[in-house]
């Protein structure tokens, strides 16, 4: 289960979509929250804990990260008033690549806080 206190970094809104790839199926999700050290992935069909996966996502006008993440928690349809999806934990994120997911949660921080 999602606990605030367990978290080692602050999440953000997002409105980017990402690639998950474990398993045996593939989703093109939106991402409901983003941080350095993971994020929702807002899906109707989540993958079960422990599952590893790859993501890739992407903002305009900057590198694709593509990350492994493993599955830290789901939550399916049937939790009213809360969106179904999985949390997932980035493993094995370098240099380069946290550089670039710092700049993505950058950019999708500004929009929020400018209110569009």
């Amino acid at each position: 289960m999602e606990t605030q206190d367990r978290r080692k970094n602050e999440r953000s809104l997002s409105r980017l979509r990402c690639w998950c790839e474990g398993g045996n199926i593939t989703l093109y999700s939106r991402i409901g929250n983003l941080s350095e050290g993971g994020m929702f992935l807002r899906t109707s069909t989540p993958m079960a804990k422990g599952e590893r996966t790859v993501l890739r996502l992407r903002c305009p006008d900057e590198q694709e990260v593509r990350t492994e993440a493993v599955v830290v928690w789901m939550r399916e349809r049937t939790e009213a008033e809360k969106p179904a999806g999985m949390g997932l934990r980035f493993e094995g994120l370098d240099s380069g690549a946290l550089e670039v997911l710092r700049r993505i949660i950058s950019r999708e921080q500004m929009p929020f806080a400018l209110g569009v």
